[in-house]
């Protein structure tokens, strides 16, 4: 049997239609479906540098331009660079006693790129000073930068002033005759003053002007050999847009970009299905709701050879990864049904009339959750149907079969505790704490070709406990949630 995970054989189908393995998915426990990752809100929650940790908050990383200022990345493979140590004998006309004092330099352990190649001075700290390369156009894409952002605000300003318009009543004598503070000063013959919170209009840069003058044509371009191993390639030069450099000497060690920690919300309720810790040592994640530890996972173990309009046997594995036992019933897929949300999602709880509706659970109270405290409106997403050629027909069992909640400890016990449970042999075949192996039947097409892919398909329909608690349900509530499950079996052989 194989315990080996199979990403591009085993596929579920998420809401929006999308085949994704399990461990690529996400399961929102407050509206019960499962999301891919374009099926979240993806958010930036800190910025961290992956070399040094250096934690900076969101103002602090843009105003760096998203680049950790004491790590640097190779400008020649942009892999990390590493600070070497060396010793440094005493200079001419010092004293030859003297103690050798220790410089640091930068190398990168991969392609052996140094910061000597290009004639970067050693430091006398390990922390850094190490000169950069001014870009000549700096200043001038701030003048251009400082414009913008004087526009802005005018407009913003402006926008303001409008609003005031209409909202504007006459407080006082000078407001109703028209007659300002500025008017005033000019009759009494005073030089007008401007207000100190009105700002001047920012200056504008000056326009780029043509000019006709081009570098002259280098007759060594034709006459001698071109060395590439002094060019730099287009992937080196477009690290460094400021810069671009043409050749090797010119290549300086580049800011190390900073690394994101992201929280992915779902569409639908707003909830979070995955957030990290803020420590950016940290691996561990506040909220993981991955559809890896809330839907049982489906293994392929063996099949059949698949020849056309004949039966083949396949064998496939169930793993409950809860602490609930939950039953596992298998129905036909079919490429004409259009699950609706409501059938994706019935309560099994016998519940009065009124409390009939599947109840959303939610970690804040119900006043909140309509609050304008949100932060975008939640979207109705409708499930889609999925579109994928099958090619054959699955004989679907008319036995359900249980899963165990699971057992860590079980795992290392042979004694191959069944639990107790009347199985169907004609459906399970083996099973061993919270994992079942079934025998299924499937057809493949009869006008199908040899070498053809077959593709089967069924839905998995199992009971999902909600342990969160609601207002009105304090109790966990069971439901039957569907999920559309689709196998690669490989190509279609000859017949005997």
């Amino acid at each position: 049997m194989s315990y080996i995970v199979q990403p591009d054989v085993v596929k579920y189908a998420c809401t929006c239609g999308i085949l994704k393995p399990i461990s690529n998915l996400y399961f929102c426990r407050h509206c019960l479906e499962i999301r891919c990752s374009f099926c979240v809100c993806h958010e930036a929650d800190s910025h961290y540098c992956g070399k040094c940790a250096e934690n900076l908050p969101s103002s602090e990383a843009r105003l760096k331009k998203n680049r950790c200022g004491n790590c640097f990345d190779c400008p020649s493979c942009h892999q990390q660079l590493t600070t070497r140590a060396a010793n440094v004998g005493p200079k001419n006309g010092e004293d030859t006693k003297a103690t050798p004092r220790k410089v640091f330099y930068l190398l990168c352990l991969l392609c052996r790129w140094s910061s000597r190649d290009v004639g970067i001075p050693d430091q006398s700290a390990v922390s850094g000073g190490w000169p950069e390369r001014e870009n000549v156009y700096a200043n001038r894409l701030q003048e251009i930068q400082d414009m913008y952002k004087g526009i802005v605000l005018s407009d913003k300003q402006q926008k303001l002033e409008k609003d005031k318009k209409k909202q504007r009543r006459y407080m006082s004598f000078t407001d109703r005759t028209g007659i300002t503070a500025s008017m005033l000063r000019k009759r009494v013959g005073l030089p007008d003053v401007p207000h100190p919170l009105l700002k001047s209009k920012p200056k504008e840069p000056t326009k780029a002007i043509a000019t006709e003058d081009v570098e002259p044509f280098l007759e060594d371009l034709l006459t001698q050999p071109v060395n590439l191993s002094l060019i730099t390639t287009m992937e080196q030069r477009l690290v460094q847009p400021e810069l671009q450099p043409t050749t090797v000497d010119k290549l300086f060690p580049i800011h190390k970009h900073l690394s994101v920690k992201r929280s992915q919300r779902c569409r639908s309720c707003e909830h979070n299905v995955s957030k990290p810790e803020y420590n950016p040592n940290s691996i561990k994640f506040k909220i993981q709701l991955f559809a890896y530890y809330h839907i049982p996972e489906v293994r392929l173990i063996t099949v059949e050879p698949l020849r056309a309009g004949k039966v083949s046997e396949l064998l496939i594995k169930f793993i409950n990864p809860t602490q609930h036992q939950t039953t596992v019933t298998i129905l036909p897929y079919k490429v004409q049904d259009d699950l609706t949300l409501e059938e994706c999602k019935s309560e099994i709880a016998q519940q009065p009339e009124e409390k009939q509706s599947i109840p959303v659970a939610s970690s804040q109270p119900s006043s909140l959750i309509h609050s304008s405290l949100s932060r975008q409106p939640s979207i109705t997403i409708k499930p889609r149907s999925v579109t994928v050629p099958i090619a054959a027909s699955i004989e679907v069992p008319n036995n359900t079969f249980i899963l165990p909640p699971r057992d860590d400890a079980a795992e290392y016990d042979d004694s191959g505790d069944t639990h107790n449970i009347q199985d169907d042999p004609k459906l399970v075949v083996w099973r061993k704490s919270n994992k079942a192996v079934i025998r299924l039947k499937i057809i493949p097409e009869s006008d199908s070709k040899i070498g053809d892919e077959v593709v089967v398909g069924f839905i998995m329909q199992h009971v999902y406990v909600n342990t969160i608690t609601t207002v009105d349900n304090k109790e966990p509530q069971k439901y039957e949630h569907k999920i559309k499950v689709f196998l690669k079996l490989g190509g279609l052989v000859g017949n005997e």
